[in-house]
């Protein structure tokens, strides 16, 4: 099977120590059953560090410390398993971090997700959105027969639609919306703000922050444009793998909400602000299953 990714997908690397947002910090981190094998066999030197911090309560798990920090995290923002064992030895989840895969009517991609600062930079200031290419095959089977909606072809008509200049920003919008019948306004923006708050979330300040939600808030000109690649990368993420019409239009509707949101929140802030509010969303709303499906069911009927 083909792997498939944005364009802009190589270009990440992540920061580490000069990230704000450490992906270490604030996350329960499971070791894999692979991992935790290759752990359990190790009898001395770091080795034996790793394999003390390990809790073994339900999924094996780093015990985290204080200020929920993983414990192989040193002061200097730095993994002292990468630094005393290599890359090679991280469990799946952090080798993994901030990518995402979709199987898809053509094949499986890859792609990185805005909870993410760098990650985030990167998506909302490139235009390569819609370029796809081939990164590297997988060993698992693929039947291209067996997909009988073709999200990726619907996937193409949106990308067009924001690539359309003679479209304004609000036409896009709105011409997105009415292609496949997703109306934010038939939920009142009050009852769409009771939405926000019956989420759980990781930060509850962010529940404040969701509060000021607005479906018909105006975009600024220069937010126009990431704004658009922020709607890609959220129909990229949640539409790709639809297998039903349903399913597309109700990852449609909550792409488009998200979009909303981030434009809400942006509004409220400086012109800078987009990314770290982006980071937020991304990380309140997708890293949650349950607030994307609550989010979601309001656009399948």
């Amino acid at each position: 099977m083909k792997l498939y990714a944005p364009k802009y997908y190589k270009e990440f690397v992540c920061i580490a120590d000069k990230c704000r947002h450490s992906c270490c910090i604030g996350w329960e981190i499971d070791v894999d059953g692979e991992t935790a094998e290759k752990y359990s066999k190790m009898t001395e030197g770091y080795g034996l560090e790793i394999k003390k911090s390990i809790s073994k309560r339900g999924v094996p798990h780093f015990k985290l410390k204080k200020d929920d920090r993983c414990p192989h995290l040193d002061e200097n923002g730095l993994c002292r398993i990468i630094l005393n064992m290599g890359e090679g030895y991280l469990c799946h989840i952090c080798r993994e971090h901030p990518r995402f895969y979709n199987y898809t009517c053509r094949g499986k991609e890859v792609g990185l997700g805005m909870s993410c600062e760098e990650a985030c930079r990167i998506i909302l200031s490139s235009e390569l959105y819609s370029d796809f290419c081939v990164i590297g095959e997988t060993d698992e089977d693929f039947d291209a027969s067996e997909w009988e909606f073709d999200a990726i072809a619907e996937r193409k008509v949106i990308y067009e639609i924001l690539s359309n200049n003679s479209l304004s920003y609000s036409e896009k919008l709105t011409a997105i919306s009415e292609k496949y019948g997703v109306d934010l306004g038939r939920i009142s923006d009050e009852e769409w703000r009771d939405r926000l708050d019956s989420l759980e979330y990781l930060d509850d300040a962010h529940r404040t922050l969701f509060g000021g939600f607005s479906s018909d808030v105006s975009t600024p000109a220069e937010l126009e444009k990431p704004l658009g690649r922020a709607l890609a990368y959220f129909v990229f993420r949640h539409c790709s793998g639809a297998e039903t019409t349903q399913e597309f239009r109700a990852s449609i509707g909550f792409s488009l909400f998200c979009e909303r949101l981030l434009a809400s929140l942006a509004k409220s802030g400086p012109a800078d602000s987009l990314p770290e509010f982006a980071r937020i969303v991304s990380e309140e709303l997708e890293y949650s299953e349950d607030n994307t499906e609550v989010l979601k069911f309001e656009f399948f009927f």
